[in-house]
């Protein structure tokens, strides 16, 4: 945790209990909020402010710019930078658009499979935590994580579906359930289907495409709350998915979100003066010379 906040934590702590002694807890025997329990109230406040300060000030380009930078892709690789490719809005409005809010929560994963294919061991030795035991549809479990999750930030559904399947793993029920649950957004690595029902719900849903087939043809959910993969790039329980319905969606390591943050004013700042260089005609490779370095 960063010095900053336990230092903050501290005082508030220590102004609280100035103003319990002063004021309402008058009794000698009144229990006082631990230090514990005023530094996870704060904590649950900053991760709020800084996923408004994310979604009203930056977009997903300015978060992968901010991630090349942080991330070391492993050798012989690509470096993805938080890019979840090719997922586009399809609810409430389709395609990309200016009418849509973005949106920035904690992920809550799930991993689908092949019909044929058994689940993961870290399923079935762990049912209850990272399974689906029987009696239980897999989307009634959507809204655990953000139960258990103190920032009370909410929550992103994240469905990873196996690539060439042809069957959609989100439909119009299945949108109306994460809803009534109060899940943020849902993000499909796959197919959904039912657009009109999906729009319904007034859900901000992503994916790759449609479908007119049901999951049961040739899909089943395997596992949750586990790290998966949406087109090569890992997304683990709590990282932050940002949306953006023109720009498209990234996932922010949870423990590197703290320093996008502090990385992306610096370098939407530099490109600003290199963008204001270049309409006054300077060219681009001296722009970039100048103000990037």
């Amino acid at each position: 945790m960063d010095l900053w906040l336990i230092i903050y934590s501290s005082i508030t702590y220590c102004i609280n209990r100035a103003l319990y002694n002063t004021t309402v807890y008058t009794n000698s025997t009144a229990n006082y909020p631990s230090h514990r329990e005023l530094l996870h109230l704060n904590t649950m406040t900053t991760l709020n402010e800084q996923l408004a300060t994310l979604t009203e000030n930056y977009s997903p380009c300015d978060v992968s710019d901010a991630l090349i930078k942080l991330q070391k892709a492993p050798e012989g690789s690509t470096a993805r930078a938080g890019y979840l490719a090719d997922l586009v809005p399809f609810s409430p409005t389709t395609g990309w658009n200016e009418t849509m809010a973005k949106v920035a929560a904690p992920a809550t994963t799930f991993k689908f499979l092949a019909k044929n294919v058994s689940p993961p061991s870290i399923a079935t030795e762990n049912p209850q935590k990272h399974g689906f035991p029987l009696g239980k549809h897999w989307v009634d479990y959507v809204g655990e994580f953000q139960a258990s999750d103190p920032s009370g930030a909410g929550s992103i559904v994240v469905i990873e579906q196996p690539e060439n399947q042809h069957c959609a793993v989100t439909g119009g029920i299945m949108a109306t359930r994460m809803k009534a649950l109060g899940i943020k957004a849902t993000v499909v690595g796959g197919r959904v289907r039912d657009l009109r029902e999906l729009k319904a719900t007034g859900l901000p849903i992503w994916a790759r495409a449609t479908s007119t087939v049901g999951t049961n043809a040739e899909a089943k959910a395997g596992a949750r709350d586990v790290p998966i993969s949406i087109g090569g790039v890992t997304v683990s329980p709590g990282d932050i998915i940002f949306c953006d319905p023109l720009e498209g969606v990234v996932a922010i390591p949870r423990e590197l979100l703290g320093q996008v943050l502090e990385l992306m004013p610096k370098l939407t700042t530099m490109d600003g003066h290199a963008k204001e260089a270049v309409a006054q005609g300077m060219s681009v490779t001296d722009a970039f010379k100048k103000f990037r370095g």
